[in-house]
């Protein structure tokens, strides 16, 4: 690979901070990065440092396809691992409009000033109609990107949910081997990725509008069960009512749930994101989740559950890819397709027979 390839392939917006955001010292050791072909040994030093270049170039081996860079990828994650589990992965979903950037903005700048180290991550699936990201949180969080204890970084677009929720994980433990304390996971709040993101996160919180009828239907009872809180956003000025009204429906609506296995009873909140009220309540909430979830033991449990979980989606990810692969299935797969098409199988007898040669 040449110079110019090795630079296209290792650059990314999120390790790429403009100049007048960072040290004439730190601008030296960006332009040396840039400059020099580097080993993934010392891109592990650095990343270990707490150099938030070396978090984003390792997160972009982490995301590229290329057997050399997913070798690094490896090592790294390798030897960051011993470093990792120090945070508290705080995942955070809602409809499209329903402020999370803006949530996202005020949390992580409250957390800072409180001494925090504060990573975004996006569980981003692509646009499946133009393939495009759905996402821009780096163009929406103007004032966050620009903290030296804050990182953001939106996951790349791809058509495989489980592919892009791989690496988000990968990426969660090189934030806490960098020194990040607190990661937020983001999803877009449309289908299956509220799930994906449950699965490897602490606490599961659910932004909220007044007024949006939500209430009043249960509220997609699959990701109110997942929550351990709602957050009702946008409580100021007239929609206040309409705000204090709404969580008194939500904390009618826990009721009915089932208690959680973690004995933690979910609480709803009212929140302004954009006046900065509320904010530091919500942090309150998720330190005594912490607390509370460390005591009887839930917390690591949790969390060797979701590590179980994560090796069969890995198996089955794996075990998929190798079978779509392979170029008997590829010809028998176009075959059976065209068998399909004429009325003469049916889709449960081809899968059984392209399922026999593998």
């Amino acid at each position: 690979m040449n110079e110019e390839q090795h630079k296209s392939a290792l650059s990314e917006s999120g390790s790429n901070p403009s100049s007048k955001n960072v040290s004439a010292e730190s601008a030296k050791r960006i332009r040396s990065f840039r400059k020099n072909k580097f080993s993934e040994k010392d891109l592990l030093q650095d990343l270990l440092k707490g150099n938030k270049t070396a978090l984003g170039r390792g997160i972009t081996l982490i995301e590229s396809n290329q057997k050399s860079h997913q070798k690094q990828a490896e090592y790294i994650i390798e030897g960051a691992l011993p470093h990792a589990h120090k945070s508290i992965r705080i995942g955070i979903t809602g409809v499209p409009g329903v402020g999370k950037s803006t949530f996202i903005e005020s949390f992580g700048s409250y957390l800072i000033e409180q001494g925090k180290k504060v990573a975004v991550l996006a569980v981003d699936p692509s646009s499946s109609v133009s393939h495009g990201s759905i996402l821009g949180d780096k163009t929406r969080m103007e004032k966050l990107v620009t903290q030296p204890n804050a990182f953001i970084r939106p996951s790349p677009s791809g058509d495989s949910l489980g592919g892009v929720a791989r690496k988000t994980r990968e990426s969660i433990i090189l934030c806490e081997a960098a020194g990040f304390d607190v990661i937020l996971i983001e999803t877009v709040g449309v289908g299956q990725s509220e799930t994906t993101v449950h699965s490897m996160t602490d606490f599961f919180l659910l932004l909220k509008l007044a007024g949006a009828g939500d209430e009043l239907q249960g509220i997609k009872r699959g990701i109110v069960e997942m929550a351990d809180a709602i957050v009702i956003n946008k409580a100021d000025g007239d929609n206040q009512k309409a705000a204090r009204d709404a969580r008194l429906e939500f904390k009618r609506a826990l009721q009915l749930y089932p208690p959680k296995e973690s004995d933690w009873k979910p609480e709803v909140k009212l929140c302004s994101a954009l006046y900065n009220e509320g904010v530091s309540e919500v942090w309150e909430m998720i330190s005594s989740f912490k607390n509370k979830a460390e005591e009887n033991g839930y917390f690591q449990h949790n969390r060797q559950e979701q590590n179980k979980f994560w090796l069969y989606q890995t198996i089955n990810d794996y075990l998929k890819g190798r079978f779509y692969e392979e170029p008997k299935i590829k010809s028998a797969l176009k075959e059976q397709l065209e068998l399909i098409e004429n009325n003469k199988t049916t889709a449960f007898a081809a899968a059984k027979y392209l399922l026999s040669l593998a």
